[in-house]
This record gives structure tokens, C-alpha cells and sequence, in this order.
């Protein structure tokens, strides 16, 4: 048969082949040689024939399974299925004939040609396959075909760099016709990485799905770490590798936070003055709800290698401290200001936040770093100061302004629950100064002492316009007196506010003043408690001018001939002194009975004033006894008067009535022998008595002679004085007129 004549050629062809390599002695020495080198010629050839038996037998299963297609009805079908397969076949014929003598013909590859050749014929397969996985969210599975995939290629290419590391353009081959693995793996990782970013919601939702994202990473992990160590000892490195899928889930997670935090600004100042509040406080729970998450839930589904919530609460304290110096560098208000500071320094590290019992001890707030620097917060805070001076003016000025307009309206002031009159402005102030101090407290002590001395100083400042402004306030109704309606009761209200004001600065800084400090503020304070009590004296004066105004004719009525005759101007100054004092019992204590002190002086002054006035000379004894006799009765009538005005002030008022009763008696006197007596008695009770005082009572009296007056005048000069130590001088505010001097002398 053919098959046994081939066999016979075969063997005469070895026969003859085998004489021509022993024609020498030496050279059966080579015989083992030989039979190798033959062994490794017939290795070859068969391998050879086996490859092309391989292709044939993929190309002739092409080609039936393009026949069975075209049996087939789906025109559409069999289109695309003759077009992938078809280019599928002729990259892996083109691949497999150009490589696989290469690989196979030294037997260098570890795997067999046949697996070689089912692995590309399946490839396209798997790909689809793993796709589909990932598609699907079973990403365990498709990661575990990828690797498989990776690993196929990878050792092909080690092999082919193994072989001939210098043949980029059979290396690219291989890289091109493994091209979509590449596409594979970036396609998983970005379902792993929308996995990571939602992270905080998953682990909540479906921590299994985290696990198998971490778990996947790390299987990366081992492989870039396995690569590398092969790069040191091979210089091979298969592409895309290392893939370094650990860092570029924290980079993830980072931009995440970074994200979070910056996406927590909802409004801007124009849609709504809080904004900054609203916007920290919504930071202030997302944070503090994602690391509670995190130390809860999130830490049990990465390795403890991973550290994975001190990684993250550094992340979330980057974004914090990258945000805050953003809002810092923004044209921020007072309040905005303020809002942050408190935010930084306090809410940061408080109980409602890091300082949180559920996240210790993992988070120290004392370990923390500064979300701002020192030096941002002292801009911050002089920022704050400068406007705050200006605000804190603006106000002030506008409080005072309201009030003004109040004192000119036809309505009484409001009166407090005692029933003292006041107006608004002491609330208002010091309303507005509490709520900065307050404020100022959130931030630290240091500010809060800094905007309480502001707050002083500025309200030294103010004291001083308000007092130029009652003054304004008097000036104006002096014009008119008939306006403002109530003018008496404004003023009253006026005098009332220094005291509330006093009562105000004191409170304030025992709340919010440390004593250590108190001796900073001790001047300042002096200065005004100084003055508010001008403002206060010089509105009780304003009014007590405003009675004696009334009182004017009255008082020009006493010492005249109608007041010998029997007038009753002392009976009217009574009843006005006593109706305009049912309004001065509005007036607070202190400033009522200065008041009443005043008014009682005064009343006395005016009287003795009408005596120096010597509207009148009494022609005899007679009058001078009915004179005096009127002023006793009249002293007595002021002495009833101011007893009861004072009632309950536990002032003694009996001495100033006294001074008209020693006058009346240096009148009543009958013997002109004890005149010089008399009135030496007088001036050492009142040591302020001058001699023209003396001239112009001996001129009342009527009976005294020029030389007897320039005696007992020349003679008083050289006499001891015993005023009573609680004397006032008094005689030292009236004057006499000099142009009747020269004719009475």
C-alpha cells in the first residue's frame, strides 16, 4: 500500500542520511549529538503540522458555523454574526500565524497551543460575558473573568518579552488584540468608583456591595505589588499596570468630601441674610452624621490597614479648613463675621459636633488643627471692630434721633412700673450693647471685654450729644413756651434716663467686666457718671426755671406796699411750687430730692433777693412789727410747704426758712439801741452776709441813719462769726443794686 511504500522511503532516506554523518571513525564519537539534533528537527516539524491542523480545523468550524447562519431566516442576525465572526477569525488567524511559531517552536510556552488557541477563539466571549456582569452589578464576577483575562495576556506578552524583548510591533499585536480588556477594566472601575463616592449611602443600604468594591481593590492591590516585584527581576511590566486602585479610591473619597462640604451653600446673601448661618449649620450635621457613619458602619468594611475613619475625618477636616479660609476671604458683615468665628473656634470643637461623645476617642479635638489661621481670625476680628464702631455710632446716633422727635410729640412719656417718667432711648442702647456683648462671648472673653470698652467709649461720646441736645431741647422751648406741650414731662424724662443709664453701665459691666479688669474702665466710667449728672442737674435746674418763670410776678409782688397791704403772692408761689412738684413726682429719688432741695433754696433766695431789692422803706414801728410779722408768718408757710414736698427724704429743710425769721427779727426790733446787737447776731450765723446786704436791710427798716449804718457796718468788720457747720452760703448769690447805694449813704 502507499502508506507502507512511504514508510520504506522514509527508512532509506535515514538510512543514507545516517551513512553520510558516519563517513569517519571521529565521528561516531557525535553520535548522541546527532540523535538530538534530530530529535529536536522532528519536534519542530510536528509541531508545526499540528498548528496547521489547529487552523484548519478553527477556520473549517467558521465556515460551518457561517453555513448553519445562513440556513437561518434572521437576515439581520446572521449580518452582524458573519461580520463579527468573520473579523474575529481573520484577527486570530492573522495573530496565531504570526506569533504561535515563535511561542511554540522551542516549546517556551508553559501552556499548551491548544489552550493558546482556545483562549483566543473565546476571548471576544468572555469579553461580552464580563461586560454583561458589570452591567448586571455583579462585580465580583466580572472581576474575577477580567483577572483571568489579564493573566492570560500578561503571560503571553512575558513570554513573547521573554523570548524577544526587543519586537515592540509582535508585543503590540498582542496589546491591540487584547485592546478591549483595557476597556473592561475601566469600565468596572467606574462602577467601583460611583460605588465609593456613594459610599456613606451604601453602607447603610447594602454593605455587601462596599465589601466586594474593597475586595476587589485589594485583589489590585496584590496584583500591582506582584508585577512590580517581577519588573525588579525581569524588567517586564505588563500595560496598565500598576493600576494603583487603593489611591485613586482615597482620591475619590476626598474629592467626594471636598464636594459635600462646597455643595452645602444653598442661598446667597442677596436671597437671604442668613445664609452663612444656615450654610454652617448644615455642614455642622453632615458632617458630624457622615463620621458617626464612618466610625459605625463604614470602619467594618475596610481592612484595618486602611485606617479607614482617620483617613477620612482628615479628609473632611481638609475640605473644612479649604472652605472656611474661602468664606474668610469673602467681604463678610459684622454678623457674617461673627457667625464664622463662633463656628470655627467654638461649634467646630463643641458637643454638637468633633467634641461629640459618640465619636470619641478616635477624635481628639484637642489634636485637631486650626480650621483658620491666628492670623486670619485677628484680620477677621479687626474687620469686625472697625465695623462694628461704625455700626454701633450709626445706631446711637439713630436712637438719640427717635428720641428727640418723641420729646416733641402732644403726649406724655411713657412711665415705668413705679411711675417715673422715661423714654425708650436707656432700653434701646443698652439692648443693642447686650446683644454685641453677647455675641462678642460666643467668639472668646477677649473679645467681649474689647466690645464692652468699645461700647463705653462710645457711649461717653454719646452722653455728650445728648446733653448738647437737652440743651438744644431747653434753648428751643425758651423761644416759646407754649411748645413743646410737654416739655415738663420730656425733661423729666430726660433727668430719669441718666439715672437708668447709670444703673445700665453698672449692670453691664458687672455681667460682662472681669473684676481684674475693672480698673481699665474705672476713669471712663467716672467720666460718665460725671456726665449724667450735669445732663441731670442742669435738666432740674431748667425746670426749677421754668417754675420761677411763673413765679416771676409773684416774687415781684413781695416787699412792696400791695405786700404790706395784704397781698397773697406767697399763698400762689405755694400752690404753683406745689402743682409743678405733682409732676416732679415722676422725677427717679435722687435727682426729686435735689429737686426739692433746690426749689426750697431757691424760693428762700428769691425772698431774700426781693428784701435787698428795698422795693420798700417801713415809715415806723408799726409796719416794720406788721412787716416782719408777714415774713415770719410767710417763712412758716414755705417751712409747711417743703416739709411736705421732702416728706419720706429725711432731709432737714427747718435752717433755710430760718435766715428770713433772723431777718424779720432785725426789722421787728423796736429799741434802735440794740440794732448793732441784732444784726452782729445775724452775720455770725450767716458769715457770708456782705456790708451792702447789711446797708440795704437797715434801709428796710427805715429808721437807721447814715452814720448809725456806716457804725454798725465798721464794727461787725472786727466781731467773731459762728455759722452753723451745715450752713450753705447763701447771701453770697444776691446781689444788691449799687445805684441806690450813694443815696442811702
Amino acid at each position: 500500500s502507499t502508506m507502507e511504500e512511504t514508510d520504506r522511503e522514509a527508512v532509506a532516506t535515514a538510512v543514507q542520511r545516517v551513512a553520510g554523518m558516519l563517513q569517519r571513525p571521529d565521528q561516531l564519537d557525535k553520535v548522541e549529538q546527532y540523535r538530538r539534533r534530530e530529535a529536536r528537527k522532528k519536534a519542530s516539524v510536528e509541531a508545526r503540522l499540528k498548528v496547521q491542523s489547529w487552523i484548519k480545523l478553527s477556520v473549517c468550524g467558521c465556515q460551518v458555523t457561517l453555513r448553519a447562519l445562513n440556513l437561518t431566516g434572521n437576515k439581520e442576525l446572521r449580518k452582524n454574526h458573519l461580520h463579527i465572526t468573520c473579523r474575529e477569525v481573520a484577527d486570530i488567524f492573522e495573530y496565531f500565524k504570526i506569533i504561535s511559531f515563535k511561542l511554540f517552536r522551542n516549546n517556551s510556552y508553559s501552556r499548551s497551543p491548544t489552550f493558546f488557541l482556545v483562549l483566543l477563539l473565546s476571548f471576544p466571549e468572555i469579553v461580552r460575558e464580563t461586560h454583561d456582569l458589570i452591567e448586571r452589578g455583579e462585580l465580583l464576577q466580572a472581576h474575577r473573568k477580567l483577572m483571568d483575562l489579564e493573566c492570560s495576556r500578561d503571560n503571553l506578552m512575558y513570554e513573547q518579552y521573554r523570548m524577544d524583548s526587543k519586537n515592540t510591533h509582535d508585543m503590540n499585536l498582542i496589546h491591540t488584540y487584547f485592546g478591549d480588556m483595557q476597556k473592561l477594566s475601566e469600565e468596572l472601575a467606574k462602577q467601583l468608583w460611583m460605588v465609593v463616592q456613594r459610599s456613606l449611602v451604601t453602607v447603610r443600604r447594602d454593605p455587601t456591595l462596599l465589601v466586594s468594591v474593597v475586595r476587589i481593590i485589594e485583589r489590585e492591590e496584590k496584583i500591582d505589588r506582584r508585577m512590580l516585584d517581577r519588573k525588579k527581576q525581569t524588567g517586564f511590566i505588563p500595560p496598565g499596570r500598576p493600576k494603583k486602585w487603593k489611591e485613586k479610591m482615597f482620591n475619590i473619597l476626598e474629592r467626594t468630601v471636598s464636594t459635600r462640604i462646597e455643595g452645602t451653600q444653598a442661598d446667597t446673601r442677596e436671597s437671604d441674610k442668613m445664609w452663612l448661618v444656615r450654610h454652617l449649620e448644615i455642614i455642622r450635621k453632615y458632617v458630624l452624621d457622615d463620621l458617626l457613619v464612618a466610625k459605625t458602619l463604614l470602619d467594618q468594611c475596610f481592612p484595618p490597614h486602611y485606617d479607614i475613619f482617620n483617613r477620612l475625618l482628615n479628609m473632611y477636616h481638609q475640605a473644612l479648613a479649604t472652605r472656611m479660609q474661602e468664606l474668610a476671604a469673602e467681604d463678610l458683615e459684622a454678623n457674617e463675621i461673627v457667625s464664622l468665628l463662633t463656628w470655627v473656634l467654638n461649634t467646630y470643637t463643641s458637643a454638637e459636633m468633633m467634641g461629640n461623645s459618640e465619636l470619641s476617642p478616635e477624635v481628639d479635638v484637642n489634636s485637631l488643627d486650626d480650621l483658620i489661621s491666628q492670623n486670619v481670625v485677628d484680620q477677621l476680628l479687626s474687620k469686625y471692630m472697625s465695623t462694628l464702631t461704625s455700626n454701633i455710632i450709626g445706631w446711637l446716633r439713630k436712637a438719640l434721633e427717635t428720641d428727640k422727635k418723641d420729646w416733641i410729640k402732644e403726649t406724655e412719656p411713657e412711665a415705668d412700673q413705679d411711675g417715673y417718667y422715661q423714654t425708650t432711648l436707656p432700653a434701646i442702647v443698652f439692648q443693642m450693647f447686650e446683644q454685641n456683648l453677647q455675641v462678642a462671648a460666643q467668639i472668646n472673653e477677649d473679645l467681649k471685654t474689647k466690645v464692652l470698652i468699645l461700647c463705653l467709649q462710645q457711649m461717653n461720646s454719646f452722653l455728650t450729644r445728648y446733653k448738647d441736645e437737652a440743651q438744644l431741647y431747653k434753648e428751643d422751648h425758651l423761644k416759646n413756651r407754649q411748645y413743646p406741650q410737654c416739655y415738663v414731662q420730656y425733661m423729666i424724662a430726660v433727668i430719669n434716663n441718666c439715672q437708668t443709664f447709670k444703673e445700665s453701665i453698672i449692670s453691664l459691666k458687672r455681667k460682662y467686666l472681669k473684676s481684674d479688669m475693672e480698673d481699665t474702665l474705672s476713669i471712663s466710667h467716672a467720666n460718665m457718671d460725671a456726665i449724667l449728672d450735669i445732663i441731670a442737674k442742669e435738666g432740674c435746674s431748667s425746670l426749677l426755671d421754668e417754675v420761677f418763670m411763673d413765679l416771676e410776678p409773684h416774687l415781684n409782688e413781695l416787699m412792696t406796699k400791695k405786700w404790706l397791704m395784704g397781698s397773697n403772692a406767697v399763698g400762689t408761689i405755694c400752690v404753683t411750687v406745689e402743682d409743678y412738684f405733682n409732676d416732679f413726682a415722676k422725677i427717679k429719688k435722687p435727682y426729686k430730692k435735689t429737686m426739692t432741695l433746690e426749689a426750697h433754696r431757691r424760693v428762700v433766695v428769691e425772698y431774700i433777693r426781693a428784701i435787698m431789692l428795698k422795693r420798700i422803706s417801713f415809715k415806723n414801728a408799726e409796719e416794720r412789727k406788721e412787716g416782719a410779722e408777714r415774713m415770719i408768718k410767710e417763712a412758716e408757710q414755705f417751712r409747711f410747704l417743703f416739709k411736705k414736698l421732702a416728706a419720706g427724704s429725711g432731709e432737714d429743710t427747718e435752717g433755710l426758712c430760718d435766715i428770713i425769721e433772723a431777718i424779720a427779727e432785725v426789722i421787728k426790733l423796736t429799741d434802735p439801741s440794740l440794732l448793732y446787737l441784732e444784726v452782729s447776731t445775724l452775720v455770725s450765723k450767716y458769715p457770708d452776709i456782705r456790708d451792702d446786704h447789711i446797708a440795704a436791710l437797715l434801709t428796710v427798716r427805715g429808721d437807721a441813719s447814715r452814720d448809725m449804718k456806716q457804725t454798725i457796718i465798721e464794727t461787725l468788720d472786727q466781731g467773731p462769726s459762728q455759722p452753723n457747720p451745715n450752713y450753705v452760703p447763701i447771701f453770697k448769690e444776691i446781689t444788691v443794686p449799687t445805684l441806690t447805694v450813694p443815696k442811702l449813704l
